[in-house]
């Protein structure tokens, strides 16, 4: 296999090796994690919640070189600093990794005690945020968009179809209120009755 026909699986993969040589606590989160407990679609990002510090920096730039990957020390720094995001850019296939460094929160705490180990057919395995987080984390992202965005709706749905039984409703509802989302929560739901 050529650099160009790498997928954003085996990039995952490559990043989560990274991540636990170096004993970087991470999440696996976004669409990655959604279509782990749900339905496949298509993307390009690979979206990595990771507990950095700058003196990781180094360690990224160093294990992530040009001409393979575009990495900017400056962003990842103020990443770190405003608990904000950068990318890891793999230039021969065009594939990103947002790397997101979480804000510290009491929903942040309860999201990393709760990853889940999961395998891509025995190729790797790799720390995911738990379904209720991801479909937490997607009903922000709807709020944020104003009710706009229906891939986070397709998600969400995609999850309660495939792996419904396994989720935890009660958890989502009490971090729903907390967060401020539970009008969306409440409209996936009854989008689902209504199905």
């Amino acid at each position: 296999m050529t650099p160009s026909e790498l997928t954003p699986t085996q990039l995952l993969g490559i990043f989560a090796k990274f991540f636990e040589s170096q004993q970087i606590p991470y999440r696996v989160v976004g669409s990655m994690a959604s279509m782990a407990y749900g339905e496949p679609r298509m993307t390009i990002d690979v979206d990595i919640v990771a507990h950095l510090h700058a003196g990781n920096v180094p360690t990224i730039i160093a294990a992530f070189p040009a001409p393979e990957y575009y990495v900017s020390e400056s962003a990842a720094l103020e990443a770190i600093r405003r608990a904000s995001q950068f990318d890891v850019i793999h230039i021969p296939s065009g594939l990103k990794v947002d790397v997101i460094v979480p804000k510290k929160s009491d929903f942040s705490d309860s999201e990393q005690s709760r990853v889940r180990r999961l395998s891509d057919r025995n190729e790797f395995s790799a720390w995911y945020a738990a379904p209720e987080d991801v479909i937490l984390n997607k009903l922000k992202y709807l709020k944020q968009s104003g009710g706009q965005s229906q891939k986070h709706v397709r998600d969400i749905g995609g999850m309660l179809k495939i792996t419904g039984d396994q989720i935890d409703r009660d958890y989502i509802q009490m971090w729903a209120a907390k967060l401020n989302v539970l009008d969306e929560w409440n409209l996936i739901l009854m989008n689902i009755k209504e199905a």
